[in-house]
């Protein structure tokens, strides 16, 4: 029952920093620091990744009409939309820099990047680049307000600071794609709305390389862990999503850099405390 209680816990801090731009990957690492699931390393490895299909299952159901490109009309023959067409080749595009160095480079950078200080640095650094980026932005008008106004050259280098986040994990790979969105004039609803479907086949392709890699060998303690997990994942994130989208309307990203910044700089006191493994 208390690991049941732990994949609980997961999921909600899941579910929360997944979206929030306060990078999800960072707080679960150090979320297992202090709580610590029962299990072999590559259950937990596996799990930390693959519980985000649930997160990513809410964004599907939330944005359906704006993401499906098959519709029905009267007659129930399919009708094909181009724009949304258009909008999954951009994503598509905007996902290959971090497919192509997620599938040739992730055992390194899970080696060398994924612990605490190197989290928090990367926590600072982008949280400090929140706010100067919103500072810079302060009444200026986006220039890019719809997603169909976003293009090819748009997703692509909104896909290169993807990569950072699939590099340095703390960076907050929502965190890092609405940086680099804000930076060429994307509206912040916008830039959260690509950002979120962005977040689709990087997450599915990421979740299936991670099982692949485990193998379908699982306990009846680990389904459990992992389904708990994920169903929990999945609730809180639509809540998370419609907050977020509310809170942008009136709010900038500012107060996200702040926090970023003072959790950063706790987790480097605790690790030089020896409370955390650093």
């Amino acid at each position: 029952m208390i690991e049941i209680l732990k994949a609980i816990l997961f999921g909600i801090v899941e579910g929360i920093t997944e979206w929030l731009p306060v990078s999800s990957t960072g707080h679960m690492i150090i979320l297992d620091e202090f709580v610590k699931l029962d299990c072999t390393p590559e259950f937990l490895e596996m799990f930390l990744v693959v519980i985000q299909l649930g997160a990513i299952l809410a964004v599907v159901i939330l944005f359906w009409k704006k993401i499906f490109p098959f519709q029905f009309n009267d007659k129930s023959k399919p009708v094909i939309e181009m724009d949304k067409i258009m909008l999954w080749l951009k994503i598509v595009a905007a996902c290959i820099p971090a497919a192509v160095v997620g599938l040739l480079f992730d055992d390194i950078c899970e080696e060398l990047f994924y612990h605490a200080i190197p989290v928090a640095i990367a926590l600072i650094v982008f949280g400090i680049a929140f706010i100067i980026v919103e500072r810079k932005n302060k009444g200026k008008k986006a220039k890019i307000k719809t997603l169909n106004d976003i293009t090819f050259q748009t997703a692509l280098i909104i896909g290169v600071f993807q990569l950072i986040a699939a590099i340095f994990p703390g960076t907050s790979r929502s965190g890092a794609t609405i940086v680099g969105a804000l930076l060429i004039g994307v509206s912040r609803s916008v830039a959260a709305e690509f950002t979120f479907f962005l977040a689709i086949p990087v997450m599915f392709g990421a979740s299936l390389l991670k099982i692949l890699k485990f193998g379908f060998t699982f306990t009846g303690t680990e389904a459990c862990i992992l389904i708990v997990g994920m169903v929990v994942a999945f609730v809180v994130s639509v809540f998370v999503i419609k907050f977020l989208m509310d809170y942008i309307k009136k709010h900038d990203f500012q107060v996200f850099g702040w926090y970023r910044i003072i959790l950063g700089i706790i987790v480097i006191a605790l690790g030089m405390c020896g409370v955390i493994t650093v």
